[in-house]
C-alpha cells in the first residue's frame, strides 16, 4: 500500500517533502518501518525508518534513518513509501482502498452493459467533491465521478467495478474530438485577433 510520493528535498539534512497518498497519515507514526520503491524496475526496493515527519503546506516532509544530506535525498525523488498490504488498516465494509481499483474494468449498466476499461489513476477530489477514475476509454481518458450514489458492485477479486452513471455522462467528461479541438482552436486565434 502507498502512503506517499517522494517529490523533492527539503531542507538541508536529508529531509524529502512528499505527496500524502493515504486518507491515513497517522501510518508515519505507527509503522516507521517502511518500504521505498523505486520509480523504474531498474533500481531495488530498500527498507527504510522514518526518524521524524510533519505536516507542510498540505504535504508531508520525512526524514529517513542514514539520509542525512541533500545529495542523499535527491537520490530518492520519485521514489514512492508503502507497506506491505497485511499491514494495511482495515476498512469499512463498503470502503475500499484507491490503490485496489487501479485495473479495474469499470461496466456501466445505465443502458446495458458497457465496459468503459481498465482504471489507470484515481485523482483525489478536494472540497467534498467525490475521487475521479480515469479510465483508458476509445483510446483516450475518461474522468468517471467515484460516487457511492452510482456504484452498484465493487468486485475487487475479478477487478470489476460496476456502476449506473448519469446519463450522457460519458459524453460530457470523454476527451474533445477533433473537430471540437479545432473549433476550440479557431475561436480562440478568432478572440487573439479582436484584441
Amino acid at each position: 500500500m502507498l502512503l506517499a510520493y517522494l517529490i523533492r528535498t527539503q531542507g538541508r539534512h536529508g529531509e524529502l517533502i512528499a505527496e500524502i497518498l493515504t486518507d491515513f497519515p497517522e501510518r508515519f507514526s505507527e509503522r516507521p518501518h517502511v518500504s521505498l520503491l523505486p520509480p523504474d524496475a531498474k533500481a531495488a526496493p530498500r527498507e527504510a525508518e522514518i526518524e521524524r515527519h510533519w505536516p507542510h503546506k498540505g504535504r508531508i516532509v520525512l526524514k529517513f534513518a542514514g539520509i542525512d544530506s541533500i545529495s542523499d535525498a535527491t537520490a530518492l525523488s520519485g521514489w514512492h513509501v508503502a507497506i506491505p498490504r497485511g499491514q494495511r488498516v482495515p476498512l469499512a465494509d463498503d470502503a475500499v482502498y484507491v490503490a485496489d481499483l487501479i485495473g479495474c474494468h469499470v461496466i456501466d449498466e445505465t443502458d446495458g452493459t458497457v465496459d468503459l476499461g481498465a482504471v489507470l489513476a484515481v485523482e483525489r477530489g478536494s472540497g467534498g467533491a467525490p475521487d475521479l477514475l480515469a479510465v483508458q476509454y476509445g483510446g483516450d481518458e475518461l474522468l468517471i465521478p467515484f460516487a457511492k450514489a452510482y456504484i452498484v458492485q465493487i468486485d475487487l477479486a475479478a477487478q470489476v467495478l460496476r456502476m449506473r452513471l448519469p446519463s450522457g455522462l460519458t459524453a460530457i467528461n470523454a476527451p474533445l474530438t477533433d473537430e471540437e479541438r479545432a473549433a476550440q482552436q479557431q475561436m480562440s486565434e478568432e478572440g487573439n485577433d479582436a484584441v
